[in-house]
């Protein structure tokens, strides 16, 4: 049936996507790893590899008619693992994050219903047979992706960033930061996070105009240590609750303030345009 086939496909296509991120970062994943608390630390180097080599193996073998069902019985042990991973960290009322496709994605309802559509999905592939697949079968597939990434994105609870005229909460006073200024700039920040390494010459940039401070929820020597990689040594802050405190999405994300923390302007920080649309409408 065209349904069976096509599922194996947009689980080959996931998996692929999903493996070749992964790839990009692969300490970052292990990071993401660790962040579930499920495994001793020392061992997420090696999870991190094993589960990028099963998710490329298994993208292959869906491929592969003969080797199909193989395929698609490990696709659906990943999803479920990932499943009963990304539960357990809400039932203990933790901020993790997700290590799944984008970068600091903090695990929620959106993460966990698409995890277990796309067990589904591999469920369904195990039914494929080894039938050929053609056009159609790539077409209903990508349509099945659509739908699963659609579906979870409604569930995703929004995240609109700190109002304008709130203060903003770093846990920190901000008017250490402003060295006497008007203006600061706050600019969320994940080592996992691909726009936020392009992003962050143009903080640095911005930084001979106003403060600039980096956030970050990851751990603080980590993210010290990832920044002195970049070759970057402007001020950094960070904490568990960065993100949640002012109803941040996820990085890169700016946010300017004033002198004593009174956001001025907030949003999406992933290309020069952006950050420069939000320091005119700060009036820098």
């Amino acid at each position: 049936m065209h349904w069976f086939g096509s599922a194996a496909l947009a689980v080959c296509g996931v998996l692929a996507f999903a493996a070749i991120g992964k790839l990009r970062s692969v300490g970052g994943f292990a990071r993401s790893i660790a962040g579930y608390r499920i495994f001793p630390d020392r061992l997420a180097p090696v999870l991190a590899r094993v589960v990028i080599a099963a998710e490329l193996l298994s993208a292959v073998l869906l491929l592969l008619p003969p080797l199909r069902l193989w395929g698609a019985v490990l696709a659906a042990g990943l999803f479920a693992a990932f499943l009963i991973g990304m539960i357990s960290v809400l039932r203990r009322g933790m901020r993790v994050d997700c290590g799944c496709f984008q970068a600091g994605e903090a695990i929620g309802v959106g993460s966990v219903a698409r995890t277990a559509l796309l067990f589904v999905l591999a469920v369904l592939a195990c039914l494929a047979g080894d039938a050929p697949v053609g056009p159609v079968h790539v077409l209903v597939g990508a349509v099945l992706v659509a739908a699963v990434f659609g579906l979870s994105g409604l569930l995703k609870a929004p995240s609109p960033g700190p109002a304008r005229g709130a203060v903003l909460a770093i846990g920190a006073d901000v008017a250490a930061f402003a060295d006497g200024g008007d203006r600061v700039l706050f600019a969320y920040i994940s080592p996992l996070c691909g726009h936020c390494r392009l992003m962050l010459p143009e903080f640095g940039a911005a930084a001979r105009k106003l403060p600039v401070v980096l956030l970050s929820n990851g751990a603080p020597d980590e993210v010290r240590d990832y920044l002195d990689r970049q070759g970057v040594s402007l001020p950094l802050v960070t904490g568990p609750d960065v993100f949640d405190a002012n109803n941040v999405p996820g990085p890169p994300y700016a946010v300017v303030t004033t002198g004593s923390g009174v956001v001025l302007a907030q949003g999406g920080a992933n290309r020069p345009e952006q950050l420069a649309s939000l320091l005119a409408e700060a009036g820098n």
